[in-house]
């Protein structure tokens, strides 16, 4: 009894053992990822913001970018999540967007690949000198250089995890020999229960790879844990013919499970956003559900059809054999080819799956943009809350693509700064008509002005919050400044509205004298918005500082200069026009001042 006892409490703390291993596995895979995702975004996360926003313009370049951006940063969801905010931020359309979804589903597909093929030798010999090579690299001072050393330490993490998630867990034979003959035996006949169904199994299975990527938040991890699973053994016989293709077909089955548990992540990200942001996370999730359900249709052809091109793969096994530490003994050489195949397979069945579903519904997005336009209707709450057009309000570990979302929101309150100031010279031209429906344009304009200063900044906040390092503090304090002058500016231009309007209702009209220096000084102070809203956030020269300079001191000089000549007029004119002159010129002043300290703080972002 004591002896069976003994038994069952070492099987219990051996299984226990095993499970708290491949955790701890995924978390080395998942943190090595999450590193080298940031590292990237550090390296090339403005080259991604501009390839996102501007190579986008038809279906098949923004299924490139999305493919490149999910390859980059091995992250669909991050890519997706991105392509929402984006859309939330105006700066994509959803037709746009989809072309992008359909790129990152792609991109995906890499994972796979780098898990069949660091699958074939022993990562250890790999992992360690990768993160070897990164290490001094993070301690270089130059922030670039310190981002390349986070992508090769991420990469080798990444590496390394996997070679740890390989070896904890066992295969089946590993598993019999230490013992645990009844857990062994039960995950067979439950596997073989499955299998029984027919063609349920392909959909049990598939319900499955759903509930292990909602579980783990990560559809690369479940890629990675269903990829070793089939290769240990425990989806299928690989010491069989018919075992191992059991074992491809049930990992290819739980691969199209995950293919829908990831559009959960942009799903939950478009909650809170414009009703563009969800119809673009909708485009995501039916895009993909299309995709399983004709696969589901086709599975036992395909299927086949993928183990054939499996088979026309180089065979360099035996040679690879020997360079493997990490094999359990008594392995053997067809269990060992059959393990290989299965890994490859599921690579290829996945990225044949996405090609053939990009390929057959590509020409069909503006019927996938019209199914979720009918889905997710116009709402007109949507158009009362322009905040929610800007930025998103779900903050998602995108590291630098955070700030990036950030710099797009501001540049577009700076283009709202640009466009006000016409409407406000606009008015100007028209001294004797009744503007009131622009000027109630105006301060609609100001209002969302508002709105987005607080998001924005409620935004950075939380940015700041996270581990972004000095660097990226210091951007963040820069761009609170920045969307702070602006807001200031945005309400000075509404104050010269509200003076202009003032004037119009009492009547009263400038001479010429008037209207040219008003028009004179309003010109200048136009050249230098426009002037910073096109260096705005960029790496700011002292030449460029030096003209910022003296456009600032000609705003000072003309304000005193105007203001005197207006005050000489009091003596024989309208005392209250001359009034509502000096405060426009004032005004004129306070937006140059506004304007300069937007340059200075630009400037200062990218100081050492």
């Amino acid at each position: 009894m004591n002896l069976l006892l003994a038994s069952s409490d070492s099987a219990f703390l051996g299984g226990l053992t095993t499970i708290l291993s491949i955790l701890g596995s995924l978390g080395v895979f998942l943190y090595g990822m999450k590193v080298m995702s940031e590292g990237v975004q550090s390296v090339a996360g403005d080259k991604m913001r501009v390839a996102m926003a501007t190579m986008t313009k038809n279906r098949f370049s923004g299924m490139l970018t999305g493919l490149g951006t999910t390859a980059l940063i091995q992250s669909s969801s991050a890519t997706t999540v991105l392509v929402v905010s984006f859309v939330n931020a105006g700066l994509l359309t959803l037709v746009e967007s989809i072309g992008v979804i359909m790129g990152a589903n792609l991109g995906t597909t890499v994972t796979a690949w780098i898990i069949a093929v660091v699958g074939k030798f022993s990562i250890a010999k790999v992992a360690l000198p990768i993160i070897g090579v990164g290490l001094p690299l993070f301690f270089v001072g130059r922030s670039k250089i310190k981002s390349f050393g986070e992508v090769l330490i991420g990469f080798g993490l990444l590496f390394f995890g996997l070679g740890l998630l390989k070896k904890s867990v066992p295969d089946v034979k590993g598993a019999l020999k230490s013992g645990e003959t009844g857990t062994v035996e039960t995950i067979q006949w439950l596997i073989e229960t499955i299998n029984n169904t027919g063609f349920g199994s392909v959909v049990l299975f598939m319900i499955a790879g759903v509930i292990l990527t909602l579980v783990v938040q990560s559809s690369s991890a479940a890629m990675a844990i269903t990829i070793t699973c089939a290769t240990q053994g425990w989806l299928g016989d690989l010491n069989t013919t018919e075992g191992t293709m059991m074992a491809f077909q049930n990992s290819a089955a739980i691969v199209l499970g995950e293919n829908i548990g990831t559009t959960v992540t942009a799903w939950l990200a478009s909650i809170g956003t414009g009703v563009n942001a969800k119809r673009a996370a909708r485009a995501h999730f039916l895009f993909n559900v299309i995709g399983v359900i004709w696969m589901l249709a086709l599975f036992k052809i395909f299927t086949p059809l993928v183990w054939e091109i499996a088979d026309m793969l180089p065979d360099s096994l035996k040679e690879v054999k020997k360079l493997d530490d990490s094999l359990a003994e008594g392995t053997s050489a067809v269990a060992f080819a059959n393990a290989s195949k299965v890994a490859f397979s599921t690579a290829i069945f996945h990225t044949m799956f996405n090609l053939a579903n990009i390929f057959m519904l590509i020409w069909f997005v503006p019927q996938i943009s019209n199914v979720v336009q009918k889905w997710v209707k116009e709402k007109k709450t949507d158009e009362a809350a322009p905040r929610l057009r800007y930025i998103s309000q779900n903050l998602v570990d995108l590291g630098e693509l955070n700030i990036a979302e950030a710099e797009t929101a501001i540049r577009r309150m700076s283009n709202l700064c640009v466009h006000m100031f016409k409407g406000f010279v606009d008015v100007l031209d028209h001294p004797k008509d009744d503007m009131s429906a622009e000027v109630t344009a105006l301060k609609k304009i100001e209002d969302e002005s508002d709105l987005m200063m607080q998001d924005i900044t409620e935004y950075l906040v939380r940015c700041s919050s996270r581990d972004i390092g000095n660097a990226n503090a210091h951007k963040i304090a820069g761009m609170l400044r920045i969307t702070q002058e602006l807001e200031e500016g945005i309400d000075c231009i509404y104050r010269l509205v509200k003076l202009n309007e003032r004037r119009y209702k009492k009547g009263r009209t400038f001479s010429k004298e008037q209207t040219d220096t008003i028009r004179e000084f309003a010109g200048n102070t136009q050249r230098f918005i426009e002037f910073t809203d096109k260096r705005l956030l960029s790496q700011i020269s002292d030449e460029d500082m030096n003209r910022a300079e003296a456009m600032e001191d000609t705003s000072d000089t003309m304000r005193k200069k105007f203001n005197k000549n207006a005050m000489n007029r009091m003596a024989s004119g309208d005392v209250r026009l001359e009034m509502i002159n000096i405060d426009i010129n004032n005004h004129f002043e306070s937006i140059a001042n506004h304007t300069l300290n937007i340059v200075q703080a630009s400037h200062s972002m990218h100081e050492a």
